[in-house]
């Protein structure tokens, strides 16, 4: 498939964390829309802040600037690029469809996406060693140097933000478990979540599931050697047959990025 067509000076900006999976929500569907942007990441911390410069209210990235204005969530990004770039669709046309659709995306926004995040970080953050390459993954060199510098205060403040303690992050494995069992329950005949064809229901699913299938189809780098606890935890969700499915849909469907030039991805 070829690449939409978007003159240099337009095109989207995508302001992102590399490794946060509502960041891949996004970056699935410029992709496989064939969309040419830029993409600025950011360091952890210092994204809230330029997140808030842009839109004035959110703290979190994604952030996406388009046609001279800051989109941000995710869900409210995908909504802008299918009515800029329609085809090809990630809404489906049925109407009950897409409503059906749009009910699984939010439900994976919210009953699966700040849970998986929860339980992986609180596995990886005691390990700086694995964490830390995550984050500064292209920096520049005195960003990198600051990010490790700035780690334990970083840590702490992580914890904080997303109540990443103990007894919540074993709560927020059950509830990731559980849309795993709905992610399985909802699967058709057709191998998709809502009819015949992919659909925006299916591509949140698989990018927030995504730590679970490490799939080589992610654009960056990830953990190469998780920590026991966490190994366990998402290898027995990549034996279950949803786990099978979210690496078949990025076999499938996530295309690679058609045009980064100037991007300081």
């Amino acid at each position: 498939m070829e690449a939409t067509q978007t003159p240099d000076g337009e095109r989207p900006i995508l302001w992102q964390l590399q490794i946060s999976h509502y960041n891949e929500k996004v970056r699935w569907a410029l992709d496989y829309k064939r969309i040419p942007h830029v993409r600025r990441s950011l360091l952890p911390a210092w994204h809230a802040v330029k997140a808030k410069r842009l839109t004035g209210e959110i703290e979190t990235t994604p952030v996406l600037t388009l046609d001279g204005r800051a989109i941000g969530d995710s869900t409210q990004i995908l909504a802008a690029l299918e009515q800029r770039w329609p085809r090809p669709p990630l809404y489906p046309e049925d109407e009950a469809d897409r409503r059906r659709a749009l009910e699984l995306e939010e439900f994976f926004d919210e009953e699966l996406g700040p849970h998986i995040r929860r339980a992986v970080y609180h596995e990886l953050l005691p390990y700086p060693e694995l964490t830390v390459p995550l984050f500064a993954n292209g920096q520049r060199p005195w960003a990198r140097a600051l990010l490790r510098a700035t780690f334990p205060l970083l840590r702490v403040g992580m914890r904080r933000s997303m109540k990443i303690y103990p007894e919540r992050a074993e709560a927020s494995r059950e509830k990731t478990v559980a849309a795993m069992d709905r992610l399985e329950a909802e699967l058709g005949p057709s191998g998709y979540l809502v009819g015949d064809s992919f659909s925006v229901a299916d591509l949140t699913a698989a990018a927030l599931f995504y730590p679970v299938a490490r799939p080589r189809e992610f654009p960056y780098p990830s953990v190469p050697d998780p920590p026991e606890p966490a190994r366990e935890f998402v290898d027995s969700l990549l034996e279950r047959p949803g786990g099978q499915w979210v690496a078949e849909m990025y076999r499938r469907h996530r295309n690679s990025s058609p045009d980064l030039q100037g991007a300081r991805a």
